[in-house]
């Protein structure tokens, strides 16, 4: 046993996550389900574990990644249930850059074999430039530092991987064409961002239409939504506001909102078209 002072937990107090996971939360929350159920206080399991009772509160609250040890003397003070040893073996950490009301759906779009996704406020992540990225980012509030602007930023390039390194999967994006007129970060950072997607729209597997400012009709007024298709071909959706983010996994949800997209696509400019403008954008700056 411990006093708390050991050599042992020293450097895992500091191990903090810097970004928590939903896997490490859900962990915690059984460890809590199960040393209260044995009747024990956060102290006394401590005792048991050989960690501190600030180490077990930051396990229970997912602040913290357990390490072998933790979780093999958990096992024991609970029971041996198992359970611990099991949950363990898919805990994860939390990824930087990537909010966590996101990161689900930044895990299906890495398996998806088509995805859609229609923007009316910014243009779609996975078509920022470098730059149209880091304005984005520069405008948020409360300030971002340093550190988390360049996390923020290297996620969102590191997802873009997905449109080059998986040709075989259906990409297609609607944007409003006011977006592009904003010129948000300045006429620098414009000029990049329609080079930029000029590049990634290119090859075959990648589709962008441009909504024009005069249409007439517009089936998505309620908003931007993504779209995609597992390899079980299940459908799912994701719609996404003021600092939260919902999956959508109801049949009749998902078909209505596929109805929508389908809808939009017939109203927007064709891929052709679409293209012209931008080259036209481009020339204007």
């Amino acid at each position: 046993m411990t006093d708390g002072s050991s050599d042992e937990l020293t450097g895992y107090e500091e191990a903090r996550e810097p970004d928590p996971s939903d896997s490490l939360r859900t962990f915690g929350a059984v460890v809590q389900a199960l040393r209260e159920h044995a009747g024990l206080s956060r102290s006394e399991f401590g005792e048991l574990v050989r960690f501190s009772k600030h180490t077990v509160e930051s396990v229970e609250l997912g602040r913290r990644m357990p390490d072998e040890s933790f979780v093999e003397r958990a096992e024991e003070a609970t029971g041996n249930t198992g359970a611990l040893r099991r949950a363990a073996k898919f805990l994860t950490r939390g990824e930087a850059g990537l909010a966590a009301w996101f990161r689900r759906w930044a895990r299906l779009e890495r398996v998806a074999v088509s995805l859609c996704t229609y923007e009316c406020r910014l243009v779609p992540g996975l078509l920022q430039s470098e730059g149209y990225a880091r304005a984005v980012f520069d405008n948020g509030i409360p300030p971002l530092s340093d550190e988390q602007l360049e996390d923020q930023v290297a996620a969102r390039l590191e997802r873009q991987k997905l449109l080059r390194e998986r040709p075989n999967v259906s990409f297609s994006f609607i944007v409003e064409e006011h977006i592009f007129r904003r010129r948000l970060g300045g006429t620098e950072v414009t000029r990049g961002l329609l080079d930029h997607m000029l590049e990634l729209t290119a090859p075959r597997n990648v589709t962008l239409q441009i909504m024009p400012l005069d249409a007439e009709f517009h089936a998505c007024l309620d908003g931007p939504v993504q779209l995609l298709e597992t390899p079980e071909r299940r459908r799912l959706a994701y719609s996404e506001g003021q600092q939260n983010g919902r999956l959508i996994s109801d049949v009749k949800e998902v078909s209505l909102l596929y109805r929508c997209y389908d809808t939009l696509r017939s109203q927007a400019l064709n891929p052709k078209d679409s293209r012209g403008l931008l080259e036209r954008l481009r020339g204007e700056l």
